[in-house]
């Protein structure tokens, strides 16, 4: 029946019925979602959180899936990703929808000669994610290029915010504690010299494949840097880099990363964050808050 009405206002080729979540989840883990839809337009996003509401049913908004672990016992409810992918230049700034990936943003920037978006060429995930979580790298963050967000509030309304509305702090911005949608953004518009946008982006690939996991699965940073607390040093200070459980391991190569080394599940996972953050406490007096989202 659930299904019925669903696709009453969703296309059949986007609803995905206990979808496994591996499939969506950088981690390569997690269990399945009852439902697992894809909304291509505003209509379709608020037909289905109406729906999912009259319902009683749970809901989640999926990004690239670059920041969360979904628990191997699913998720009972609905995952929602939107397909919002344009991307153009409109009066003077950079437009770009929720889904687009940030690399794809930094690319685009490049090939128009627009300085300032170097740091998002290595990350994950989508423009959408990236606001929510005001992502940053080499002493950049979103907000230092984000001009303003159009998102849809808890009555489907479409509301648009500048900047300084955001609230944003150290991988935090409002829509965390909102029940807000994120459509899309606009970015600011800087020329540069495309040589050295090329070679700024050259050189942090290069550092990133230097220092980071790449080639394993992963959900990058584990853990928030904090004034004068540097996880990954710590971690590592502690003797933990390399240790494991069941096939989750901190990385050999940056203790502030947990990759999955071919079996890992949720919960090898899930247990080695928890024996990192008891370690952290009895050795340093320290603790560690996540970065990573735990559906």
């Amino acid at each position: 029946m659930i299904y019925e009405e669903i696709a009453k206002g969703i296309p059949e080729k986007n609803i995905h019925v206990n979808e496994n979540m591996s499939k969506h989840i950088s981690f390569k883990v997690g269990g399945t979602a009852d439902f697992f839809i894809e909304v291509d337009d505003v209509p379709q996003l608020i037909y289905i959180l109406k729906l999912a509401k009259s319902i009683k049913m749970k809901t989640y908004i999926l990004g690239n899936g670059t920041n969360i672990i979904v628990k191997d016992e699913g998720f009972r409810g609905i995952i929602i990703k939107p397909n919002f992918k344009h991307l153009n230049i409109e009066k003077g700034k950079i437009a770009a929808g929720a889904g687009i990936p940030v690399a794809i943003l930094s690319n685009f920037a490049y090939r128009n000669k627009i300085k300032g978006y170097e740091f998002l060429s290595g990350i994950p995930g989508t423009v959408g994610g990236a606001v929510k979580m005001n992502a940053g790298a080499y002493n950049s963050e979103i907000k230092d290029v984000l001009v303003n967000t159009t998102y849809l509030d808890e009555k489907y309304n479409i509301v648009k915010i500048e900047n300084n509305a955001h609230n944003f702090s150290y991988r935090k911005s409002i829509f965390f504690d909102k029940k807000w949608t994120i459509l899309g953004s606009t970015f600011k518009i800087e020329e540069g010299n495309i040589k050295e946008i090329k070679e700024k982006m050259s050189q942090m690939t290069e550092a990133r494949k230097e220092k980071q996991p790449l080639e394993l699965p992963n959900a990058g940073s584990i853990f928030k840097r904090k004034e004068n607390c540097i996880p990954a040093a710590l971690i590592d200070k502690a003797g933990l880099k390399g240790y494991k459980i069941g096939g989750a391991q901190i990385s050999e190569k940056h203790a502030g990363f947990i990759v999955n080394t071919g079996n890992a599940t949720s919960k090898d996972i899930i247990k080695l964050i928890k024996h990192t953050q008891k370690t952290i406490k009895e050795k340093f007096n320290e603790d560690l808050e996540l970065e990573v989202i735990i559906l």
